[in-house]
């Protein structure tokens, strides 16, 4: 069956992270998915390794990194400063429902290829411009990567050990958050823009900025210091607002633990064998607990420290308590539950090998989705679009 976006045309004119993964995602729901590359280098994250795909290494190449971002899509090589490569890039917008690009504000304005010059083609088109900082404002101009919005935002700020601890300091995300938020945001404004066009006949222009996106995912945290004043700390892996919720050393191995409600901690301190504590006034209810956590966890450190992370994740599985061993990306595509939902299959790449691929979280009970192929090679696509 036909994917829900089978109907739709992407014309990706981004690179590296952000862009791609919101391309990638509409790919994954059937859209067809142009990506234009510079011709002989194409996206810098082709070269972004090792890993490589083998026999497929350094400029214009495969990458693991590349691989990640870009499944399902088509590639075409245009020079965009060349009036060939504008109006081969203008004929593909005219045909086009979605432009994705994050060049730097102003640069495709200078090449005609800014929104106001392809909505005069194709008054249609939705247009998705992703900046570090937006289209206006002091930094517009700036460059900007995932680990420098991650500063800025005051992500780092929250993640990783207090300063005072041993490894304290601040720490980035083990992925590019910020990017790949600032993806799934694109792919919501474009399809909300899709469903608006139905009404009014008429594309738009959506303004993205990775600053923004980490600012508004701070989520709990920005609402806590909004309604304080108090700036929020790094706690390591303790919730600000819920707990217990830690990862805990055992015998073999660290567990992670996530308490949700009261009924579960009475699980937990039974499951533990010190039930004793479910009913203490200092930890009875939530509240309770984050005020007295001082005096909570020691109690917890020493019960867990009795049996391995894989005893206690079965104990507490049973007891309905959430919580898991600290799981190595390799056990991750091992996990029986990973494996029974298919999260990876392998995927036709043009070279003729089968591509390993983690793919989308997404299922339709009437549409599912379907995966035609891992990320192209550059310029793969040349003669059968160029016509």
């Amino acid at each position: 069956m036909p994917g829900p976006l089978e109907h739709i045309t992407v014309l990706d004119l981004s690179r590296v992270m952000a862009g791609p993964w919101a391309g990638q995602i509409l790919a994954d729901l059937g859209a067809k998915v142009i990506k234009v590359e510079r011709p002989h280098e194409g996206d810098d994250t082709r070269a972004w390794g090792p890993p490589f795909l083998a026999g497929d290494e350094g400029p214009g190449g495969t990458s693991g990194y590349f691989l990640s971002v870009n499944r399902g899509k088509r590639s075409v090589t245009a020079d965009i400063a060349s009036a060939e490569g504008q109006a081969f890039i203008r004929g593909l917008a005219a045909d086009a429902d979605i432009v994705l690009e994050n060049f730097k504000v102003g640069t495709l304005a200078r090449y005609g290829l800014d929104h106001a010059s392809l909505s005069a083609i194709n008054p249609r088109l939705i247009y998705a411009s992703i900046t570090g900082f937006g289209q206006d404002g002091p930094r517009a101009t700036q460059p900007a990567y995932d680990f420098i919005i991650q500063a800025m935002s005051g992500l780092m700020s929250i993640t990783g050990r207090a300063d005072d601890e041993p490894g304290g300091g601040p720490q980035k995300v083990g992925v590019p958050i910020i990017d790949i938020m600032t993806g799934m945001y694109a792919a919501i404004g474009v399809l909300a823009a899709l469903e608006r066009r139905r009404e009014t006949g008429r594309g738009d222009h959506i303004d993205l900025a990775m600053l923004d996106v980490g600012a508004a995912f701070l989520a709990n945290q920005a609402m806590n210091h909004l309604l304080t004043g108090a700036v929020p700390r790094r706690t390591g892996n303790r919730h600000p607002n819920i707990q217990p919720q830690n990862v805990y050393p055992c015998r073999e191995g660290h567990l992670a633990l996530a308490v949700g409600n009261d009924r579960q901690f009475v699980k937990l301190t039974e499951a533990l064998g010190c039930a004793h504590l479910g009913g203490d006034p200092r930890f009875a209810t939530n509240a309770a607990r984050v005020r007295n956590l001082t005096e909570l966890e020691p109690l917890l450190i020493d019960a867990f420290a009795a049996r391995s992370a894989e005893d206690w994740q079965e104990a507490l599985d049973t007891a309905g308590v959430p919580a898991s061993r600290i799981n190595s990306v390799a056990d991750v595509f091992a996990e029986p539950q990973v494996r029974h939902r298919a999260m990876v299959r392998q995927l036709p790449h043009g070279s003729g090998a089968q591509v390993p691929s983690v793919v989308s979280p997404l299922r339709f009970a009437g549409a599912p989705l379907a995966y035609r192929n891992a990320a192209p090679r550059l310029g793969e696509d040349d003669q059968d679009l160029a016509g």
